[in-house]
C-alpha cells in the first residue's frame, strides 16, 4: 500500500512523503490533526517516529464463562440485547449498556460516556462481535466498561486476527486528548502501512550489516506493528532488534557528533609544554612525597597531552580527597616551566583562598628560570589598590598562577601568555564561563575537575568530546569515614558523640533539607534547629549557621570563623557540599537522609574525615517508607568508593535526575536508556570514530543521509556541549 492510497482523493496533490501534514491521512482531519499538534505530530514523519510507551498481549481468547476479573479479556459473542437508561442520583447520568452471549454465559458492557445517536445504531441483535477489555466484578456479574468492540463481517472467522480488539500483540500509544486509543491505533497503522518504507535510513548499510540491525522501514514496522509471534517480555523491554536499532542510532548521532568534536579540537594547534622526563621526581620535588599510583598515571596522561602541539581538553574526576589539586598544581608548573601562564577558577572566594594558600606554599620554592613561582589571588575582594598590581603583573606574564572566581573572566584581566585553564568543579560554572575563561588565552590547555565522579555512560555522553583521566584511589593514611545509620528517635546518640568530639578539640557539621520550616513537609530546618541544639542538646558549645539565603560575603564569613576554630558546630543546609578542608571537623550529621540524594549524601560525608582521625557521619532517616530511600541509605552504609556510589545513584535514579537538572549540552533520548543500553552507548562510541576514521567529514555518499541527520539533530545541543 503506497503513501498516496492512504491520503484523501481531495489533498492528494498535498501528500509530500513523509512532510506530508498528518490531517490529510484518512481518520485524522482538522480536528485531530490539532490535538496530535499539541503531541508534536504535525507530519507523517513525526507520527512515524511517535512509538508506542508499551503492548498489551491480545492474544489469549476466552469464552464468557472463562472471563478473568482483573485481566484483560479477548473474546467473541452475539449481541443479545442494548438500551440507553437512566442512572445515578435523580437518575442525571445517562448509561449505554450492551449485553452478549455466547453458549457459556452472557456479560454486561457499559458505557458512560457516548453518543446516543451513533451507539444505538452501532448494534443490532444477534451480530458477532469480538470484544477486548479489562473485566471487573460489578454486583456478583463480569462487567467490562468502555470495552474495545468490534464487528466481525459476515464470513470473517471468529480468530481472525486482522483487527486489534481482541487477538495479537497490541501497542499502547501516549494518550492524546480528543482522540480514542482504539481511533489513535487506526492512525497510526495507515501512517505506519503507507509510509514506513518511505522512511530513509540514516545508518550505512554496511554499519547495519556488520551489527545486525534492520532497516529504520523494517524496525518502525516492528515497533508499531508485531506480528502475533513477537516475545512480548522483549517489545516490553525494549530488546527486541528493531528497538535496539533505535537506540542504537540515538547513541551513534550523539557519539558521531562528539568524535567530530574532538576531531576539529585536535587540529588546532596550542604551545606545548617541555616534556620531563621524570615524573615522580618532580612531584616529590615539589611537594616532599610520594603521589599515588592513580595520580601517577593521571600526571603522565596530562602532561603527555602538554607537550603535544595539540591543545588539552580533559576532565579530571576523583574522590573528595584523592589528590585532584595536587595533580593540577603539578600541571600548572608544567605549563610555567614552558613559560606559560594557569588560571585556576574555582566556585567560591573561601575556596580559592583555601587553594591559593596551598599552591603558593607547594609552588613558592619552584624555580622557574632564575625565579621562583609566582602565585596570586583574584576575587571580587580583592580589591583597589590590592588589584591593579596583580592586572598589571598578570598582562606582563609575571604571575605564573592566578588563583580565583568569576572575578578571572571579568573584561579588564588581561594574560600575557594563557596556557593552561584549571576548573574546579566545573558543574558549578556555565559553559559560557568556561568558554570566557578559556578565550583569555590563544587556544590554552583546559583541565576541568570534579569531585562527583560521573559513572562511565554518562560522562561518554556529556563530556564525549573530553579526554577522561580518573584518580579512583586515595592516598595513604586516609580512614574510611565510618557510616551510621540512625531513625530519628535515636538521634540523641549523634549529638552526644558530637559533644563528645568537641570536648577532645574537634568539630562537626550538621546538615539539614531546609533553610526554615514548611508547612506541607514535617521536616527539620536548619535556621530553627541551630537555635534549638544551642540552648539543647549542645548547650555551651559554639553553633554557627550557614545556609543558601546568605550572600556569598556571609556565606565566606562563617566559613572562616568555622576553619579558624571559633565555631564548633556548624548547622548547614547542603551549600557546604563543595567545601574547605576543615582538618579538625570529624563529624558529620544528616537530618533527614532519606531526602538527599546518594551522591549528595556521598559528597556531604566527604566534608569530614580531611584529617589524620577517624570520622563518622550519622545518617538520620525520619521516613523509610520509599524503596529508594531505603537503597541509597544501605548503599551509603556498605561503600565509600565514589565511582561505586555514582553507578549506583544513575542506576537509581536515571541520568536526568542524576544531574539534578538537564544541564546544557546534554542531549536528552528519547529511546535510549544509558543504565539499561550501556553495551549499545559502548558499541555506538566505537562505531563512530571508527567511521570518522574512514571518512572525516562524512563526504561518501552512503553517509549523506547520516550527515544530514546529525546536523538537523544535534548540531546546537553538541555546540553548546563544551566543557572547557
Amino acid at each position: 500500500m503506497t503513501g498516496a492510497a492512504l491520503v484523501s482523493d481531495r489533498e492528494r496533490r498535498k501528500d509530500r512523503g513523509l512532510d506530508t501534514p498528518i490531517q490529510y491521512i484518512k481518520g485524522v482531519g482538522p480536528y485531530r490533526a490539532e490535538m496530535l499538534a499539541a503531541k508534536g505530530i504535525k507530519t507523517v514523519g513525526d507520527a512515524l517516529f511517535f512509538l508506542p510507551r508499551g503492548y498489551e498481549d491480545r492474544r489469549r481468547t476466552t469464552n464468557i464463562a472463562g472471563l478473568k476479573a482483573g485481566e484483560f479479556n479477548g473474546f467473541v459473542a452475539r449481541v443479545i440485547d442494548f438500551e440507553i437508561r437512566r442512572a445515578g442520583p435523580r437518575g442525571r447520568r445517562r448509561v449505554f449498556d450492551l449485553v452478549l452471549g455466547d453458549s457459556t454465559g452472557t456479560v454486561l458492557c457499559r458505557w458512560f460516556h457516548f453518543n446516543p445517536s451513533s451507539f444505538v445504531n452501532r448494534f443490532r441483535r444477534g451480530e458477532l462481535v469480538r470484544v477486548g477489555g479489562k473485566v471487573e466484578r460489578y454486583r456478583n456479574r463480569m462487567m467490562l466498561v468502555h470495552p474495545e468492540v468490534e464487528k466481525l463481517q459476515p464470513g470473517q472467522p471468529p480468530d481472525d486476527a486482522g483487527g486489534d480488539t481482541a487477538g495479537g500483540i497490541v501497542p499502547v500509544y501516549p494518550s492524546i486528548e480528543g482522540i480514542y486509543p482504539r481511533q489513535l491505533r487506526r492512525i497510526m497503522r495507515n501512517v505506519v502501512k503507507g509510509f514506513a518504507r518511505s522512511c530513509p535510513d540514516t545508518l550505512p548499510r554496511l554499519l547495519r550489516q556488520k551489527l545486525k540491525l534492520p532497516s529504520i522501514a523494517d524496525a518502525l514496522l516492528a515497533i508499531h506493528l508485531p506480528g502475533p509471534d513477537a516475545d512480548i517480555e522483549s517489545l516490553l523491554r525494549w530488546r527486541t532488534p528493531a528497538q535496539r536499532r533505535l537506540i542504537f542510532e540515538e547513541f551513534f548521532l550523539v557519539q558521531l557528533g562528539l568524535a567530530m568534536r574532538r576531531q576539529q579540537w585536535r587540529k588546532n594547534s596550542a604551545q606545548p609544554a617541555p616534556a620531563v622526563n621524570d615524573l615522580a621526581a618532580l612531584a616529590r620535588g615539589v611537594f616532599g612525597f610520594e603521589l599515588t599510583r592513580a595520580q601517577m598515571r593521571v600526571l603522565g596522561e596530562i602532561a603527555r597531552d602538554m607537550s603535544s602541539p595539540r591543545p588539552m581538553n580533559r576532565l579530571l574526576q576523583g574522590d573528595v580527597g584523592s589528590g585532584k589539586t595536587a595533580v593540577a598544581a603539578l600541571a600548572a608548573v608544567l605549563a610555567a616551566r614552558g613559560g606559560g601562564q594557569t588560571a585556576f577558577m574555582v566556585p567560591t572566594e573561601i575556596l580559592a583562598e583555601q587553594h591559593y594558600r596551598k599552591l603558593g606554599t607547594a609552588l613558592g620554592k619552584v624555580m622557574v628560570g632564575n625565579r621562583p613561582m609566582r602565585v596570586e589571588l583574584l576575587t571580587a575582594s580583592v580589591k583597589g589598590s590590592r588589584r591593579e598590581p596583580i592586572l598589571q603583573a598578570l598582562r606582563r606574564a609575571e604571575i605564573d598562577v592566578i588563583v580565583g572566581t568569576h572575578a578571572l573572566i571579568e573584561q579588564q584581566v588581561e594574560f600575557g601568555n594563557l596556557n593552561l585553564c584549571i576548573i574546579d568543579e566545573q558543574h558549578r560554572f556555565g559553559v559560557m564561563q568556561r568558554a570566557r575563561l578559556r578565550s583569555k588565552g590563544k587556544l590554552p590547555h583546559v583541565l576541568v575537575m570534579t569531585a562527583t565522579p560521573i559513572p562511565r555512560t554518562l560522562a561518554m555522553t556529556i563530556h564525549g568530546d573530553l579526554d577522561v583521566s580518573s584518580i579512583d584511589e586515595l592516598p595513604p593514611g586516609r580512614k574510611p569515614v565510618r557510616t551510621v545509620l540512625l531513625r530519628g528517635n535515636e538521634a540523641s546518640r549523634a549529638y552526644d558523640a558530637i559533644r563528645q568530639e568537641v570536648e577532645g578539640g574537634g568539630q562537626a557539621y550538621i546538615v539539614y533539607p531546609l533553610v526554615e520550616e514548611s508547612e506541607k513537609l514535617e521536616l527539620l530546618d536548619a535556621v530553627g534547629m541551630a537555635r534549638r541544639l544551642a540552648s539543647g542538646p549542645l548547650a555551651g558549645l559554639k553553633v554557627g549557621l550557614l545556609h543558601g539565603r546568605m550572600d556569598q560575603a556571609e556565606k565566606d564569613a562563617v566559613m572562616r570563623r568555622f576553619v579558624d576554630g571559633e565555631i564548633d558546630v556548624l548547622v548547614s543546609t547542603t551549600v557546604i557540599e563543595v567545601g574547605v578542608d576543615v582538618p579538625r571537623a570529624n563529624i558529620m550529621v544528616v537530618e533527614h537522609a532519606e531526602r538527599f540524594g546518594l551522591s549528595q549524601l556521598h559528597q556531604l560525608r566527604g566534608r569530614v574525615g580531611r584529617g589524620r582521625s577517624r570520622a563518622s557521619c550519622y545518617l538520620v532517616a525520619y521516613n523509610l517508607a520509599s524503596a529508594d530511600a531505603r537503597k541509597r541509605l544501605q548503599v551509603m552504609q556498605s561503600t565509600t568508593d565514589g565511582f561505586e556510589i555514582a553507578e549506583q545513584d544513575l542506576a537509581i535514579r536515571g541520568p536526568g535526575e542524576f544531574l539534578g537538572t538537564r544541564q546544557a549540552g546534554m542531549p536528552l533520548f528519547d529511546y535510549a536508556d544509558l543504565v539499561r543500553d550501556a553495551d549499545l552507548l559502548e558499541i555506538a562510541r566505537r562505531e563512530a570514530t571508527a567511521l570518522l576514521d574512514s571518512d572525516p567529514e562524512l563526504n561518501l555518499p552512503e553517509n549523506r543521509n547520516l550527515l544530514a541527520e546529525l546536523k538537523k539533530k544535534w548540531s546546537s545541543t553538541l555546540s553548546l556541549a563544551e566543557v572547557g
